[in-house]
């Protein structure tokens, strides 16, 4: 009889966290709110999603290159969201590869204001902090729109 009391709490505790409303955030919802701070230029929420150590890795475009650290990225950040101001940002195809030492995030995200720009984005997740992350610029791109 104790067995299935001990099975039956826990099974009600289960239930009570996951209708409880209780979410955690995991990579796929930070890579989110990371495209989202990217097209309102909220460097600051954009910034704190780093590990001081990342890589930044801008394939196309006028910032095309590699930058290594906070400081370096958030340069890039700056230059790019003083250029473009706020944009749209639509998402599609997020996928999340996870295991116990980190994450890996991949979508396809346009982020529209003066012309499109369709991004193939890679981010690399340690301790629940950016450590890697890359910019593919793709014309040909497809992104749904939501």
């Amino acid at each position: 009889m104790k067995r299935l009391t001990a099975t039956a709490t826990a099974t009600a505790f289960a239930l009570a966290t996951l209708f409880s409303g209780t979410a955690f955030a995991g990579p796929a919802d930070d890579a989110r709110t990371h495209f989202q701070a990217i097209g309102s230029g909220d460097l600051a929420v954009l910034m704190r999603g780093y590990a001081d150590n990342a890589q930044l890795t801008w394939v196309g475009g006028p910032l095309d290159g590699s930058y290594a650290g906070a400081d370096a990225i958030r340069g890039v950040w700056e230059k790019f969201t003083k250029s473009q101001g706020t944009l749209k940002v639509s998402i599609d195809k997020v996928e999340e590869s996870a295991n116990p030492k980190g994450a890996t995030v991949t979508a396809n995200v346009q982020f529209e204001g003066k012309q499109p720009i369709k991004v193939r984005y890679v981010l690399t997740y340690r301790d629940a902090k950016i450590v890697n992350e890359t910019w593919q610029i793709d014309p040909k791109l497809s992104v749904a729109s939501y």
